[in-house]
């Protein structure tokens, strides 16, 4: 049986889906979902066409720049996705196995759980979204040409101090200040 998706798939990538619309829709919906959670413009429910019509420029100027500077960002976002979909399968395949052989109120014992685990959980999965973001060859692509600009000498110590500070923000970070008045 021939295969009927190969030939779709390659006429789409020649109209330009997979290299400008659908990285457009995606950047456009990141904003869009970013600018009514900050709500800068105020109420999202009273200014949705402001929010929309900022989200789409702000895309639209985005996608542009891969065009003007001649950047291939198709394969590297193809395999971003890909490889950011293996990881949430992996998760996912585990904790159904896991659901087989514990008991049905896994949901209830996993919340209690993981509430103290919340900070490690979260650093756990930027981890992994930072080790697929590297892996998939979007990092050097995107800051690549900036990087090698760099001396070799001032970017270890970029990335010295922020060996040094990184561990002083997580520990504040956990911590919780501390530092709150009471009401008396």
């Amino acid at each position: 049986m021939p295969d009927i998706f190969t030939p779709i798939i390659e006429k789409l990538m020649e109209l330009g889906f997979f290299k400008f619309l659908l990285p457009y829709m995606l950047t456009s919906a990141i904003f869009y979902g970013l600018l009514r959670k900050t709500q800068i413009f105020g109420d999202p429910e009273k200014n949705t066409a402001v929010n929309a019509t900022v989200a789409t420029v702000a895309a639209l100027m985005a996608m542009a720049a891969p065009i003007i500077t001649g950047i291939d960002i198709q394969t590297q976002l193809s395999a971003f996705f890909m490889q950011a979909m293996s990881v949430s399968l992996i998760f996912i395949v585990s904790i159904m196995i896991a659901g087989m052989f514990l008991p049905p109120n896994l949901p209830e014992l996993l919340e209690k759980k993981l509430k103290s685990w919340s900070a490690a959980l979260l650093i756990i999965g930027m981890a992994s979204g930072v080790f697929v973001f590297l892996m998939s060859g979007l990092f050097s692509m995107l800051f690549g040409r900036i990087i090698l600009s760099i001396p070799s000498d001032v970017l270890w110590m970029i990335v010295g101090a922020i060996l040094l500070i990184l561990p002083i923000i997580l520990i504040v970070g956990i911590g919780g200040g501390g530092n709150k008045k009471q009401g008396g």
